[in-house]
């Protein structure tokens, strides 16, 4: 027990030790060099860690659909085929529709191919009768709007969504550094806008995206989609370098499939929905239009940080460098110490305990060959400058 509290109340200096070893020293300067480059090319020039940075980036999207489509003969205009209609940041454009007309409150069989009553109901609620659906078919009868919808029906998709145009404003902030900017050019003209198509290459800040184009960056075949309906993604990526000129802090869009999963499974592929429109007859009795909706939903994704010069974040990743330079004596160390000829030599020179008894005998020595000292005792004693002569000697 006595052994363990003196350990404990123990105090270790550093001691240079100068070893003149080839293979010690390129490992020595080979270490500090691949951290100092680690420093200088991944922290400081990739990762700018002497910037301040801002991800809490702070957006605004507005959207827009035209286009015009045929669909059963019907001519179909931006408020017939999108929805909803605030133009928001996610927002579907329809392209296929399962339309189940006049419906109204009542009893009527279940709708089923199978010859024998379904214990599963879809289209209302179960009476627990069974009734003739066809002269050979007999199905649950359910109560709720009737006649039941029939969703297995084969239509074709409005092939002219190829071409609709979608418009995509959007502005965002960086807070930290009170940093605004758009997606389109503030000199940008409204015959500029009318013509162009956004591309990857020549047309970065046109605001206008044909759906054909979007649905090929990110790589679908439209005429799938269209038939089942999916989710695409249109994210804009905003990674700005404040400290750069403002025409640097550009946008970057990508595109990705975002319900990819759904392409994989054998039940529920693609996007869908229903909705209804309402009516009344003349003598009040309410009635509707059941619609089920196959769809392209566009989600618009806005992401981005910020960075800008600040001394703080300097001058901690320059401590945190320097400091890091030991790693290679700790290192050469391990080394010296476990794998090469004269570590115990070394390990003697550089591990030295020294007593109580030993820093007597030696302030003791010192004391006596300093002549000034002894002739005056009360400028200082021994023990007074003990820890200093150790240090000075060291």
């Amino acid at each position: 027990m006595w052994s363990c509290i003196t350990d404990f109340f123990t105090y270790e200096t550093t001691k240079s030790v100068v070893v003149k070893s080839w293979t010690i020293g390129i490992i020595n300067r080979a270490v500090q060099l691949l951290i100092f480059t680690y420093f200088i090319g991944w922290v400081f020039v990739y990762e700018k860690a002497y910037q301040v940075r801002d991800t809490a980036i702070e957006s605004s999207v507005m959207t827009k659909v035209k286009g015009f489509g045929v669909y059963n003969d019907k001519v179909m205009d931006v408020a017939d085929y999108v929805t909803p209609t605030q133009g928001a940041s996610v927002f579907c454009i329809i392209t296929k529709l399962i339309t189940t007309e006049n419906q109204v409150q009542g009893y009527c069989p279940e709708v089923s191919t199978l010859s024998d009553c379904l214990f599963f109901c879809r289209s209302g609620i179960l009476t627990g009768r069974c009734v003739a659906y066809k002269a050979t078919v007999k199905t649950c009868e359910i109560k709720g709007w009737c006649p039941a919808e029939i969703d297995t029906i084969k239509t074709a998709p409005m092939m002219e969504v190829e071409n609709f145009t979608i418009f995509i404003k959007n502005s965002i902030r960086f807070p930290t550094f009170n940093y605004t900017k758009g997606n389109f050019l503030p000199t940008i003209t409204g015959k500029y806008i009318n013509k162009c198509n956004f591309d990857m290459v020549n047309n970065t800040y046109c605001p206008i995206f044909k759906v054909g184009d979007v649905v090929r960056y990110a790589q679908q075949n439209f005429t799938k989609l269209a038939d089942k309906g999916g989710v695409i993604g249109i994210k804009i990526g905003w990674m700005c370098d404040l400290d750069k000129s403002d025409d640097q802090c550009n946008p970057s869009y990508s595109f990705t499939r975002l319900d990819a999963m759904s392409q994989k499974n054998a039940v529920s592929l693609g996007y869908n929905f229903r909705f209804a429109k309402y009516y009344k007859m003349e003598n009040g009795t309410e009635y509707r239009t059941l619609v089920k909706a196959y769809a392209i939903r566009f989600d618009v994704l806005v992401n981005g940080n910020a960075g800008k010069f600040n001394m703080i974040p300097t001058l901690i990743n320059m401590v945190a460098a320097f400091t890091s330079i030991g790693v290679g004596t700790v290192l050469c160390d391990i080394i010296l110490l476990n794998f090469l000829k004269g570590a115990a030599l070394y390990k003697a020179k550089k591990f030295e305990e020294v007593s109580d008894n030993s820093l007597d005998s030696l302030n003791n020595r010192l004391y006596r060959s300093q002549p000034s000292f002894q002739q005056n005792e009360s400028f200082m004693k021994p023990s007074d400058f003990g820890a200093y002569s150790i240090e000075h000697y060291s």
